[in-house]
């Protein structure tokens, strides 16, 4: 969300950014800018009127010392307060409707994004280790994990449904390893680890995300103001939500662990059994809240960890930025971590980098005191790692030809020093 009196003094680049987008709803900037523009002609409306009010009634003081007749100035006095609700029951509509069209306007697109309509044009900057060409048929790791009986995708559906697993064993022990290695990773780089709620009231999803879109793929527990947690990142910025945080702390590095609860219905949908796409899993997420002029900064950062920590586990990745018509509204820039699938031969999303400047942290009234001014702080987070992703790429990446899986060397200390999966049926 845009801060108001931008938007007022730049309604061309306002447009223009939106352009970028290939927004044609454009007339949202003058739709906003004429009702703000009536909303603060009430507001000074109904000071006036307060101001005659405060004024009206010194004069029945003065009058009552002085013996003189106040009986028209008492009418003029009682009529005000019906004038003044009246005119902030109006006041209270317009705000509404001045602050859902600002939700509404996407946030300035950061210079370096690329131009375009949709994920077809988002542009590759980065390779990092070279892709994995097995000389043998490559299973799928659904294919894997039954034929090694590490997971139960049959079960998990007749208890739960699509889009739930049981991880079995050896799977169960990787998933808890990529866990700890990421923590352990987050923390020697200087992020303070939490375990956050996993469940949020309504004010704070409003405040993280457009809603209206996002409620459909989070869970509602019905009867209550609390939503299932889509990504440790809503429970972590929350923290400060309608607080004011002091210099010194800047800037605020936390990574923390959780798991995550999605619908994903719509264009996806949950069609298949397996890791890649489910309605629960676990990640570790990095969150950067930090002074303005640092958050390019920190988005290299963020971004690196991720990138850091897929090298260590010896899997191929690419960087691929998202354009401008594929970014969500909150966002300045983005990016996607992307590893190799030899399956495939393609690569897929394991993880996603976001820069949502002051947007955010308007939205969640967040603010920072430097002893002079009260201002807003810049929020960035991106995924440290998402464990059933990483381990789709795990097995397809290290299978063998003889159906077993070679564990990365950084995470054998976390599994007992295994080195291989191997079939126990």
């Amino acid at each position: 969300m845009l801060d108001i009196r931008f938007i007022r003094e730049n309604p061309g680049i306002v447009k223009e950014n939106m352009g970028k987008k290939f927004r044609e709803d454009t007339h949202i900037v003058d739709d906003l800018l004429a009702k703000d523009e009536k909303y603060r002609g009430l507001l000074q409306e109904s000071e006036s009127l307060r101001c005659e009010h405060n004024q009206v009634t010194q004069k029945i003081n003065e009058l009552k010392k002085s013996g003189g007749d106040i009986t028209s100035l008492l009418n003029q006095a009682k009529a005000i307060p019906a004038k003044i609700k009246e005119i902030e029951e109006k006041q209270a509509l317009l705000k509404e409707d001045v602050v859902d069209l600002l939700k509404k306007i996407p946030n300035m697109l950061d210079e370096s994004v690329p131009i375009g309509r949709d994920s077809s044009e988002n542009v590759e900057r980065a390779r990092f280790g070279e892709p994995i060409i097995k000389g043998f048929p490559v299973k799928s790791h659904v294919e894997l994990c039954e034929a090694l009986g590490i997971a139960d995708f049959d079960s998990s559906a007749r208890v739960a449904g699509n889009g739930f697993f049981y991880l079995v064993g050896d799977l169960a022990l990787l998933n808890q390893a990529l866990i700890r290695f990421a923590m352990d990773f987050m923390i020697k780089r200087g992020y303070a680890f939490m375990e956050p709620p996993l469940m949020v009231r309504r004010e704070v999803c409003d405040g993280m995300v457009d809603f209206n879109f996002f409620r459909e793929i989070i869970y509602k527990i019905e009867g209550e103001d609390l939503f299932m947690i889509p990504t440790a990142e809503f429970p972590l910025v929350a923290m400060f939500m309608n607080q004011v945080i002091d210099k010194k702390r800047l800037p605020i590095r936390l990574c923390g662990y959780s798991q995550c609860f999605r619908k994903e219905v719509g264009a996806h949908g949950i069609d298949e059994k397996g890791l890649f796409r489910t309605h629960q899993f676990n990640k570790v997420e990095q969150v950067v809240i930090c002074e303005p002029e640092d958050s390019s900064r920190y988005y290299g950062e963020l971004l690196q960890n991720s990138i850091d920590i897929f090298k260590e586990l010896g899997l191929p990745t690419r960087v691929f930025e998202s354009c401008s018509g594929d970014l969500g509204d909150l966002k300045a820039r983005g990016a996607d971590l992307e590893a190799w699938s030899p399956r495939k031969e393609e690569y897929f999303e394991v993880g996603s980098v976001s820069n949502l400047t002051d947007c955010q942290s308007r939205r969640l009234n967040m603010k920072v005191d430097d002893g002079k001014e009260r201002y807003l702080p810049h929020t960035l987070n991106n995924t440290a790692i998402a464990t059933s992703r990483a381990m789709v790429a795990i097995l397809e990446n290290f299978q063998e030809e003889d159906g077993s899986i070679t564990i990365p060397d950084v995470l054998r200390p976390y599994m007992n020093n295994m080195r291989k999966i191997e079939s126990r049926k």
